[in-house]
């Protein structure tokens, strides 16, 4: 596999080694000890998927107490994935990056603690995965705007699809400093 710093230290894009031939392909999505020795993992504790169409944008989400890493692809379909650092005492505090990953580059970003992440769906679906280094915490739950004029993220849509979490997010200034990752 190949692994790719980004403009945004800590958040890697990571390129699974592919075997195709005329029958269709295989992958590694997965394995331990190879990402480990780029820094990723621990260990995972939680896989999820989901199921969005075009316009869709989820997110910016994260977890505050009980900080989720997350390694994240797509299966089919094409979305610009974000990321942006929330860690106060960070010195990219409020910068983001984003990057296409589809299904049929089968790219991979790993996103660690303490990072703000969120997706917007390009294609007319797509199927989302992430594998999270800490469990679903409804209590440590959050979400900040998708279009906070303070971050700046260049999104290609104005209008998205959101969820009424997503459409009522404050921004990254109005969240209180106990509520953001250290």
């Amino acid at each position: 596999m190949k692994v790719e710093t980004t403009t945004l230290p800590g958040v890697l894009r990571i390129e699974p080694r592919v075997f195709a031939d005329e029958r269709g392909w295989f992958l590694e999505t997965w394995r331990q000890q190879r990402y480990r020795e780029h820094g990723i993992g621990p260990e995972f504790v939680q896989a999820n998927s989901s199921r969005s169409v075009k316009g869709v944008l989820r997110g910016l989400h994260y977890q505050w107490p009980n900080p989720q890493g997350k390694l994240v692809w797509v299966s089919r379909g094409r979305v610009l994935d974000v990321a942006v650092d929330i860690r106060p005492d960070s010195p990219h505090f409020r910068q983001w990056m984003a990057c296409e990953i589809d299904g049929e580059s089968h790219t991979q970003l790993w996103i660690p603690e303490g990072f703000a992440h969120g997706f917007l769906v390009l294609s007319e679906e797509a199927t989302f995965h992430y594998l999270c280094t800490r469990a679903y915490d409804a209590q440590a739950d959050a979400a900040m705007a998708w279009n906070d004029p303070d971050i700046g993220i260049d999104w290609p849509i104005d209008h998205p699809d959101l969820s009424p979490k997503d459409a009522a997010a404050p921004r990254l200034s109005e969240i209180p400093a106990a509520r953001l990752p250290r």
